[in-house]
């Protein structure tokens, strides 16, 4: 089960364009070098349009096939992560407190590796959006480049992303139909009590005594208020307050994350969370105010692109799961699935750090796969008469 002989070809171009990329990390909205490289690239492959500056710096290129049809969207994310690199590699990051620990480097360098392949052969009857998009990790670059309106302004009809998985066999593919990848939100509850003398508690609000009551409360959220069958994940990640053994401190802070699949179960959450504060507060004779801050949203395959994409991966490669079940882990990419019907896939990294790790690298052996995937997924949805 091959990947494509031309993109295998120029694998070690591949390889310089991710090194590159990996060298050279910008975060959020600010992927200004990054859409540059891109554009020179696709310049220099000859795609028929390139449309820059959507969502601040991401670029949409258009590819025409040797006939009429329909266009797919193919979404690669551009943007690293605020993380420190400890890799110590030849092309680790040059920019301090800057790196690609999410492996966006490959997922751009695999679209580009199907585009070049793509502009070169046009063995298909449509077009094809080549979609870079930057803000994935924690900006909603997508659902800024939907709201820009790139479906609907490049005719899109269908859209697919991949993402490689590190501890997944180097080049396998896995996806499920349905709900993928969590909703994911965020809630921070500020504590305003009466701070004081250690010795003498009785003359304050203690907002330590809240914030653990509270605390405590949240864990029973998930425990005794949903079904075992619905997904969800309610964790606090962050408690601030005090600043010495003998002060009762005036203030604490709480933070958390939620994550979800479904609507109704998201409502509950952010209900009990407002019990549980206003609760608590009155308990304990504090002020306690919670912001909820809804998040993307989750990540939904349409069952029918999921099939045919599975289909092409096998093609590609011979270890595909189909039915691989869902993640608690959130994707942007879940406005793009809300606009268009699609699918969104893992592609393996083997054995490598994890996600976010500093010590991450995209495994370059893993970037013919993923372009010989999106190639042979535009060659086969839009096939030449």
């Amino acid at each position: 089960m091959p990947v494509i002989n031309r993109i295998a070809d120029f694998a070690t171009d591949m390889t310089a364009w991710r090194q590159h990329l990996h060298a050279h990390p910008e975060l959020r909205f600010e992927c200004f070098e990054t859409a540059a490289f891109v554009v020179n690239q696709l310049r220099d492959f000859g795609v028929d349009e390139i449309h820059e500056g959507i969502a601040t710096s991401g670029v949409v290129a258009i590819i025409e096939g040797c006939a009429a049809g329909p266009t797919i969207g193919l979404r690669a994310d551009m943007d690293a992560l605020p993380i420190e690199e400890t890799t110590g590699l030849p092309y680790a990051s040059t920019i301090k407190g800057k790196m690609h620990a999410c492996g966006h480097d490959g997922h751009t360098t695999m679209l580009l590796g199907a585009a070049k392949y793509l502009a070169e052969t046009r063995n298909f009857a449509g077009r094809v959006a080549l979609i870079f998009q930057p803000a994935e990790e924690n900006g909603g670059g997508a659902e800024v480049m939907v709201n820009e309106g790139v479906m609907d302004r490049f005719g899109i009809k269908e859209v697919y992303a991949l993402h490689n998985t590190p501890g997944a066999p180097l080049g396998s593919f896995h996806t499920t139909p349905g709900p993928i990848m969590a909703a994911v939100d965020t809630f921070d509850i500020h504590i305003k009590g009466r701070g004081g003398h250690g010795a003498m508690p009785h003359e304050t609000a203690d907002p330590i005594v809240a914030a653990v009551g509270i605390v405590n409360a949240i864990q029973t959220i998930v425990s005794r208020n949903h079904a075992t069958h619905d997904d969800l994940v309610v964790s606090v990640t962050q408690i601030h307050t005090g600043s010495a053994d003998n002060i009762i401190p005036e203030t604490a802070y709480i933070n958390g994350t939620v994550r979800s699949f479904d609507s109704a179960v998201q409502g509950m959450v952010m209900a009990r969370l407002d019990e549980i504060v206003a609760g608590h507060a009155a308990a304990y004779r504090v002020q306690a105010d919670l912001t909820y801050q809804v998040g993307y949203p989750a990540t939904v395959n349409d069952p029918d692109c999921t099939t045919f994409a599975a289909s092409v991966a096998r093609d590609i490669a011979a270890d595909v799961v189909d039915d691989a079940g869902r993640e608690m882990g959130a994707e942007d990419f879940a406005y793009m699935l809300n606009a268009r019907p699609g699918a969104y896939l893992f592609v393996g990294n083997g054995d490598t750090a994890g996600l976010h790790h500093p010590a991450y690298d995209f495994d370059d052996r893993a970037a013919p796969f993923g372009a010989s995937f999106f190639a042979r997924l535009v060659e086969k949805a839009l096939p030449v008469a």
